[in-house]
């Protein structure tokens, strides 16, 4: 008999090589290389048994056919969800949706299929016995529904299952469990990710399924390697938590049918993930005494203003800089210019910055917050508990806008702020009712405001 021939595969990016060898020759990962069974030529690579693809027929078609009507889309139960997702599943839409193991991903993940109401779900189980989906779903408590359970981890069998009557949402948790009966790799393995996905992506275009893939994130902190599966569907969704409590966040890090970088804010029961309509009160400390180093920004994630208390502290001669939801590198830009331009000296200073609530600000309209939290700390000055600000700091110190000024200002209001710092060119045409907006075009006229509103 032929003996089996044998390849060495990258954990990492799913290269074969003939031989072994401590670095990868693709992507150049040390000890990536495993020993596999070399795959032996594709018959079909559709997928299916036999030559046959489940993803039905393919034909070439011309760009003035039929007008294309709006995508249609079905609520999932969350408007957080939904706002993440931009209004809904899509028909024919493959969304993946990673986390840190025990985050709560399958548990949202059942909670919107039993939302769906008349929608068709089948929910594919790799992990659990359908007994124990059985049991979370009694947990939950809720609203009883008919939704279909599979435990199997063969993508071949899983659409078999379901290629005479397609449902409208297919749920799969987790794909790391899945594997394809012609690859001899592990389940997990980059090869036969790509592979599986690649399978049920066809079939969610060609039927109008909407594809829901759970994903475990690695501790590189991507999903099942070097952004796998993120390339082939359409949209990812990150999972984030609060480390001091049960606050968690859905981020839309790729949305072929809405904004990036929306979030979505739930908060983890013993039934379950609740919707959190008013995020902004979670991340504000309504202290009756202000403090030094401590002020509100706000901020924007996604189309959605959002008040985020932001905190520095300045002590000791090591000159260390520890930044906690903010970028690094920033903070080092910030206080350089801060020296410069607003005579402000914290270079032997340990400067510690952290945004309360544990949510990562990834927009430069937090630059003044930060400075302004920095310089209240050194001179240990509270700000006014009134006050809120944002806006972008440039190298020369000059004050540069941000998007959405007018819907900062008002939700700004909304939550009772009635004193606010602003770049210049983010001034409001009119006057604002019961607030005193102050806009300034640099660092150094901020920090003359901030010592006229804090007489």
């Amino acid at each position: 008999m032929a003996k089996d021939k044998r390849a060495y595969e990258c954990n990492d990016c799913g290269a074969q090589s003939p031989r072994w060898a401590g670095q990868c020759p693709q992507c150049g990962a040390w000890n990536s290389l495993v020993e596999v069974r070399a795959a032996a030529p594709a018959k079909a690579a559709a997928g299916g048994r036999g030559g046959r693809s489940w993803a039905g027929e393919s034909r070439i078609e011309t760009l003035r056919g039929p007008q294309a009507e709006p995508a249609q889309r079905w609520p999932t139960g969350f408007a957080e969800l939904d706002r993440v997702l931009g209004g809904g599943l899509v028909p024919g839409a493959v969304i993946l949706l990673g986390g840190d193991p025990g985050i709560g991903k399958s548990t949202l993940l059942l909670q919107l299929l039993l939302r769906l109401g008349e929608q068709r779900a089948v929910y594919v189980t790799g992990e659990e016995s359908v007994a124990q989906v059985r049991s979370r779903a009694q947990r939950l408590r809720e609203p009883e529904a008919d939704l279909e359970l599979l435990a199997e981890t063969e993508v071949e069998a899983i659409l078999g299952q379901i290629e005479a009557d397609p449902p409208a949402v297919l749920a799969i948790d987790s794909v790391q469990t899945l594997y394809a009966r012609e690859l001899p790799s592990a389940p997990g393995s980059v090869a036969q990710l790509r592979e599986c996905a690649a399978q049920l992506v066809r079939f969610a275009k060609q039927r109008g399924v909407a594809v829901l893939l759970v994903g475990h994130v690695t501790k590189e902190g991507v999903i099942a390697g070097p952004r796998v599966l993120e390339h082939m569907v359409d949209t990812v969704l990150y999972f984030e938590s609060d480390p001091a409590g049960r606050l968690r966040m859905i981020r839309a890090a790729k949305n072929r049918f809405g904004a990036v970088n929306e979030l979505g804010f739930f908060a983890m029961r013993d039934i379950g993930l609740q919707e959190v309509r008013n995020p902004s009160a979670i991340f504000l400390a309504r202290r009756p005494e202000p403090v030094p180093g401590s002020v509100v920004v706000v901020a924007r994630e996604g189309t959605r203003p959002l008040l985020i208390e932001v905190q520095a502290l300045t002590d000791g001669r090591g000159g260390r800089r520890v930044a906690v939801g903010v970028d690094g590198n920033r903070l080092m830009m910030l206080l350089a210019v801060m020296h410069r331009h607003g005579n402000i000296d914290a270079q032997d200073q340990d400067v510690f910055v952290n945004v309360v609530g544990g949510v990562q600000v990834r927009e430069t309209a937090l630059d003044l917050a930060v400075a302004l939290a920095i310089h209240s700390s050194l001179r240990d000055r509270p700000l006014p508990l009134e006050l809120a600000v944002f806006g972008e700091i440039g190298l020369a110190g000059e004050m540069r806008p941000v998007a959405g000024g007018e819907e900062r200002i008002a939700e700004a209001r909304k939550q009772g702020f009635s004193k606010l710092i602003i770049p210049q060119a983010n001034a409001p045409r009119g006057r604002v009712a019961g607030a005193q907006v102050v806009a300034v075009p640099s660092l150094a006229a901020a920090l003359e405001a901030v010592r006229d509103l804090s007489d």
